[in-house]
């Protein structure tokens, strides 16, 4: 864990160096994934079980590749009622503030005439990854299904994988709950070729969105141009803003809670109080060793961790646009002064009652944010992801007499004859310039 003063002479150096820094995987995968992927697209279904019989120790057949309904139905009839209660409750959250996110159509005449606008619709299919096996994430589920949902994608196809067949039922509680078409017991790189290229199991989608490992991630780099994806998605990350009354030891757990997602994943506390500073790193060590992933969390905070001390929250901030978390906390008395200054964040809790897991399970907002200051440029998941926007124009012939010549000229200019010509000739006008005389 680095140790960083805005004071020290080498502090500048030392932030750069940490914003330089890249955790993500080392490991070279694009040649094997684009053979897995070249694989898929020759052979299908045929690769499908292959692979799946090789990655995840599962035997299957062309029809042993979807999960059934009736699979579906004892996997949610078998789910604790306090638990399809949770999920419910985050389901119908989701749900409401995505709805909330849905635009409207743009329809305007201007001054010379033409009527013009914009019309939303949404994508026909969309693919979602689904991590699988033991560590399962219901909660990604829910949030790339229900803004795809909400959009109104007329199909929603799931990829999950089954190591050894096993299938947490929450995923496929979730899936239910969220609206998922059909569900495919198929991971990996091989999971979004069949997505991206289709099977005679597996019909082809227009977009892949959802979280996975390096050969997932890059497996979506690959394919797209071909489809749409969502993001070729880093490790988790962390920024806390805190100041000298909060309570080291929730502070401690906020970074502990970001740090627990894998080796890789980042936590920062930015304070303006060295003290206070050193009592939330104790209570890091504290806490460390009675966590489950405590090895996980603890590799993570040695390599990755940080503690900044600032001269005041001005400076703080400062150094948050700099680093675009994708999640930034705000444990500070008036959260919405320094928030107003933020600029790039992928998410922003407020408040010392809002810790960056309830964003993850039941506030609402999308937790499929960008990662490695990619929030500079980008942002969360939402149903804009499932929406497309078509223009259009109308125009008569007194709008194309007000218009139409400066597009003539123009398009002369650019030497596009033919382009001036369509419109001269509805002018009632000869084009010059770059048509041949006839």
């Amino acid at each position: 864990m680095q140790f960083l003063t805005t004071t020290d002479p080498g502090f500048e150096p030392a932030f750069a160096a940490l914003l330089a820094t890249a955790r993500e995987t080392t490991a070279q995968v694009d040649a094997a994934v684009a053979a897995i992927l070249a694989d898929v697209r020759a052979r299908g279904d045929a690769a499908l079980i292959a692979y799946t019989q090789r990655f995840d120790r599962l035997t299957l057949d062309a029809a042993g590749l979807r999960i059934g309904a009736a699979e579906v139905d004892a996997a949610v009839a078998a789910i604790p009622a306090e638990l399809a209660a949770a999920l419910d409750l985050a389901a119908t959250r989701i749900a409401a503030f995505h709805q909330a996110q849905m635009p409207t159509d743009l329809r305007m005449t201007d001054a010379a005439g033409l009527t013009m606008g914009m019309r939303w619709g949404a994508l026909d299919a969309v693919g979602i990854y689904v991590p699988g096996g033991k560590a399962a994430y219901p909660s990604s589920v829910l949030m790339n299904a229900i803004p795809a949902r909400i959009a109104g994608v007329g199909r929603i196809a799931m990829c999950v994988p089954t190591p050894d067949g096993v299938l947490n039922p929450l995923v496929l509680a979730a899936a239910r709950r969220a609206g998922v078409d059909e569900i495919y017991r198929v991971g990996g790189a091989q999971a979004v070729g069949a997505l991206a290229f289709g099977t005679a199991t597996i019909a082809a989608v227009d977009r892949i969105v959802g979280p996975g490992n390096a050969y997932v991630a890059e497996a979506k780099r690959q394919v797209f141009g071909r489809v749409g994806i969502d993001s070729v998605a880093g490790p988790s990350e962390v920024v806390v803003l805190a100041d000298a009354t909060r309570d080291p030891r929730l502070v401690a757990v906020d970074l502990l809670a970001q740090a627990e997602h894998d080796e890789a994943a980042q936590a920062i506390l930015i304070t303006d109080d060295a003290g206070f500073a050193h009592s939330v790193a104790a209570a890091v060590a504290a806490e460390l060793p009675t966590l489950l992933r405590a090895a996980i969390a603890g590799a993570s905070w040695d390599a990755h961790g940080a503690v900044i001390v600032v001269r005041d929250w001005t400076e703080a901030v400062g150094l948050v646009n700099r680093l675009a978390p994708e999640h930034l906390e705000l444990l500070l008395a008036e959260p919405e002064l320094v928030f107003a200054e933020v600029r790039h964040a992928g998410a922003v809790f407020l408040g010392g009652f809002c810790p960056e897991a309830i964003g993850d399970y039941v506030a609402g907002p999308n937790h499929v944010l960008p990662t490695g200051r990619t929030a500079r440029f980008a942002s969360g998941l939402s149903v804009f992801d499932f929406l497309k926007r078509t223009t259009w124009v109308s125009a008569g012939q007194a709008g194309l007499d007000v218009v139409g010549p400066a597009a003539v000229a123009l398009a002369e200019a650019e030497g596009l004859g033919a382009h001036a010509r369509s419109i001269a000739l509805r002018l009632g006008q000869p084009a010059r310039g770059s048509l041949r005389q006839r």
